[in-house]
């Protein structure tokens, strides 16, 4: 929980909030950016299907194959995901979907509105440790930078994607890095013919009442 009376907090938690009241514009996409992880593990027995009053059935023991980076990049104005899987968490790896989101996902954007949280590799450094003083500043252009605040992770749009993400289809064992980006990529073109979205709710004017804890105390100065 962020510390009481912290005016950086709800400087940060206002803008955010603010952003996600604004009208849909296709030229200024809102993009929520967040990461997460799974462990791959291989079986060592094999799993026993369903049988007429038996559920099927895998067994306890299990070899660890690997853990994968997951980044997920979330639209919700569009109804719109895109999960990416890589071996790694770097800054590297951040600066490659910061590409990809560009040119490939929203070539037309004028500018992309990306909120992110406040992890180190989230910044458009990463893109200097990538590419090219030239191609780094190409994409740094197209990006508009709203990071939530310390502690305010939950108010990344992307974290709740996350979790459905995990409930839905990260439970079962993956083997590999293969079996995972197949299943992953299914779970998001579902999703996404579904329409389905987050419908936010909770509001600058909300945060004002029902988190008022947070608000530094005024009237001290004379």
């Amino acid at each position: 929980m962020p510390p009481l009376r912290d005016a950086d907090f709800v400087a940060r938690m206002e803008a955010i909030l603010d952003l996600y009241a604004e009208p849909p514009d296709p030229r200024r996409p809102l993009v929520c950016v967040d990461e997460s992880h799974k462990e791959q593990r291989r079986e060592v027995r094999a799993p026993q299907g369903p049988t007429v009053g038996q559920v099927a059935r895998e067994d306890n023991e299990y070899a660890h194959n690997g853990r994968s980076n997951l980044f997920m990049m979330f639209a919700p104005h569009a109804n719109w995901r895109h999960v990416k899987v890589t071996e790694r968490r770097t800054a590297v790896d951040f600066a490659v979907c910061l590409r990809e989101l560009v040119d490939e996902h929203f070539p037309e954007a004028e500018v992309i509105r990306l909120v992110v949280d406040n992890l180190n590799t989230h910044n458009d450094a990463s893109l200097y440790q990538r590419f090219a003083p030239a191609e780094a500043r190409r994409i740094a252009r197209k990006l508009e930078w709203h990071r939530t605040p310390k502690h305010g992770s939950w108010l990344d749009m992307a974290e709740i994607e996350l979790s459905v993400l995990g409930r839905q289809c990260l439970k079962r064992r993956m083997a590999d890095r293969a079996t995972l980006e197949r299943e992953v990529a299914a779970w998001a073109m579902a999703r996404n013919a579904a329409g389905a979205t987050i419908r936010w709710q909770f509001t600058t004017a909300d945060a004002r009442i029902k988190l008022a804890h947070l608000y530094p105390r005024l009237g001290h100065d004379k």
